[in-house]
């Protein structure tokens, strides 16, 4: 096993851990965003209005892209036991 052939093995691990959580880490970025603007414009400060819209945003997004995120991991974990016979 040489350092490129382990650095490629990291490469694409933070790829797809990139493509698995970018949509869910963006959803929420924005629903925070979006709720946050509405607290500064009618001066509420309640914690919980922000943490639960988010919760179910992101709960209703894991709903609805499961069927991708299993295909991209699975693809993934094939890959690399398709590199096991070249260690």
């Amino acid at each position: 096993m040489t350092d490129q052939f382990v650095i490629h093995i990291v490469r694409e691990a933070f790829y797809h851990v990139l493509l698995i959580v970018g949509p869910l880490l963006i959803v929420s970025l924005i629903v925070g965003l979006i709720i946050s603007i509405f607290q500064a414009a009618t001066s509420i400060s309640e914690q919980t209005l922000t943490f639960v819209p988010k919760i179910l945003s992101v709960v209703l997004l894991i709903v609805i892209l499961l069927p991708f995120m299993l295909s991209t991991l699975k693809s993934f974990v094939l890959e690399i036991y398709s590199w096991i016979p070249r260690l």
